[in-house]
C-alpha cells in the first residue's frame, strides 16, 4: 500500500488550470523527484502536499489519513525551502530546536534531539554560530537538519540546491542522498535540473503544462522516453523524423537516405514516426563504414568528454565522446558515424502512454 497518494488532484487559479489530474503513489521510504521546466506546475504541486496550496479538486491521502484539507501545520512535514528560510538572529542550534520548541518538547530531549540532527549534517562544530557566518552548503544543512530534527512522515525539498555553486551542489546532491537513505524518510523533491532528479532518485516525476507526463526509475526514463520533449529535456537527444515504408512483423523505416529497420508492431504503411537517438550512443568510424557520414560542423571541450555537432544527410546530430588518448576530430573534418542495434527509440505518438511504444530499433545490416 503507498504511504503517500496524490488521487486524481487538480489546482485552479481562477480559470487557469496549473496542475491537472495528477496521480502519484508514493512508498515508504522512496525519494521521487517532480522534475521539467519552470511554470509546469511542479512547485504548486509540492505545496499542495504541504497544505500551502488548496486543493481544488481530488485528494491527497497520507498514511491512510485523508490530509487534502488539514492545515498545514497539523501535517507534520518537513519542508527545506529554495532560500532556506533560516531565522538571522537565531544560531545553528536553536534554528533546529525551533520546530522542536513549538511542539513543546522538553529542554533535555530537545537538546538531545538536536545534537543528533546536527552529527547528522556534520554540523556539531557550528552549533553555536549564526547563519550569516555559514557558507551556502552549511546553511543548506541547517535547513536540512531542521526539516529531519521533527522526524516528519515526509520530506519535501523545494529546489534544495539552486542557490549553490556548480562544484558544491553536486557535492550535496550526493550528501543529501546519503543522509535520506540513512534516516529513510519518504523525500518529495522539486527541480527543474534532471541531471540533478537523475542522479539521486528513485524514480523521477517529470510534469509538462500541468500535467505528468511520465513517471519512472531515471535509467528507464532516459533510455526509453515516452514523448519527443522528455527525450529532450532529460539529458541530449537527436530527434529523427521517419516514415514506415514498409509494413509487417518487421517495418522499415525511411529516415531520408538512411534505412532502419524497426519491430513493427502497430505500425502501418505511410505512417510518420518520431525516433531518439542519444549523442553517446553515436561513434566515429571510417567515412563509409557507419550507417551515414557527416561533416563536423563544430566541437566544444567538457572536460571529461567532446561534444561535437555535425551536418548530415538526416539533419544535424549531436555526439558525445569521451575525452581519451586519441585526438578529437577537427572541424570541417568528415567522418562514419554508427550505432550499436538498439540505440535508435522510436518515440510514442503524443499522447501516447504506452510504454511497449519506446521500442529499440533494429538496424538494416
Amino acid at each position: 500500500m503507498s504511504f503517500l497518494t496524490l488521487d486524481d488532484v487538480s489546482k485552479f487559479y481562477g480559470p487557469q488550470c496549473v496542475v491537472a489530474n495528477m496521480s502519484l503513489s508514493v512508498q515508504k521510504g522512496e525519494f521521487v523527484s517532480l522534475l521539467g521546466p519552470s511554470g509546469c506546475g511542479k512547485t504548486t504541486t509540492l505545496q499542495m502536499v504541504a497544505g500551502f496550496a488548496d486543493v481544488t479538486s481530488g485528494r491527497i491521502v497520507l498514511d491512510g489519513r485523508d490530509i487534502t484539507h488539514a492545515k498545514a501545520n497539523t501535517r507534520g512535514l518537513g519542508i527545506v525551502f529554495q532560500s532556506y528560510a533560516l531565522f538571522p538572529h537565531m544560531t545553528v542550534f536553536d534554528n533546529v530546536s525551533f520546530g522542536l520548541e513549538m511542539r513543546g518538547m522538553p529542554k533535555a530531549e530537545r537538546r538531545e534531539r538536536v545534537s543528533a540532527a546536527l552529527a547528522l549534517v556534520h554540523l556539531e562544530q557550528h552549533a553555536t554560530r549564526y547563519p550569516r557566518e555559514l557558507s551556502g552548503g552549511q546553511r543548506q544543512r541547517v535547513a536540512l537538519g531542521r526539516a529531519l530534527v521533527i522526524e516528519p512522515p515526509v520530506l519535501l525539498l523545494d529546489e534544495p540546491l539552486s542557490n549553490l555553486d556548480a562544484k558544491l551542489r553536486e557535492e550535496m546532491q550526493f550528501e543529501l542522498r546519503q543522509i535520506q537513505r540513512k534516516v529513510g524518510t519518504t523525500t518529495i523533491m522539486v527541480t527543474h535540473d534532471q541531471t540533478e532528479a537523475m542522479s539521486i532518485s528513485d524514480r523521477v516525476v517529470v510534469m509538462q503544462a500541468g500535467r505528468v507526463t511520465q513517471v519512472d526509475a531515471p535509467y528507464r526514463l532516459y533510455e526509453q522516453p515516452q514523448t519527443r520533449f522528455i527525450s529532450s529535456f532529460v539529458g541530449k537527444a537527436n530527434l529523427l523524423s521517419g516514415r514506415v515504408s514498409s509494413a509487417g512483423a518487421t517495418a522499415r523505416i525511411d529516415l531520408g537516405g538512411v534505412k532502419v529497420d524497426i519491430d513493427g508492431a502497430g505500425l502501418s504503411l505511410g505512417r510518420d514516426l518520431s525516433l531518439s537517438l542519444r549523442p553517446e550512443k553515436i561513434r566515429f568510424v571510417p567515412t563509409g563504414q557507419g550507417q551515414l557520414d557527416g561533416v563536423v560542423t563544430a566541437r566544444f571541450f567538457l572536460g571529461s568528454q567532446w561534444l561535437f555537432h555535425l551536418d548530415t544527410p538526416v539533419g544535424p546530430l549531436l555526439v558525445a565522446c569521451p575525452n581519451g588518448d586519441a585526438p578529437p576530430l577537427e572541424e570541417r573534418q568528415q567522418t562514419g558515424l554508427a550505432w550499436a542495434t538498439g540505440s535508435l527509440r522510436v518515440l510514442p505518438q503524443e499522447g501516447s502512454a504506452d510504454p511497449a511504444m519506446a521500442t529499440p530499433a533494429m538496424q538494416e545490416t
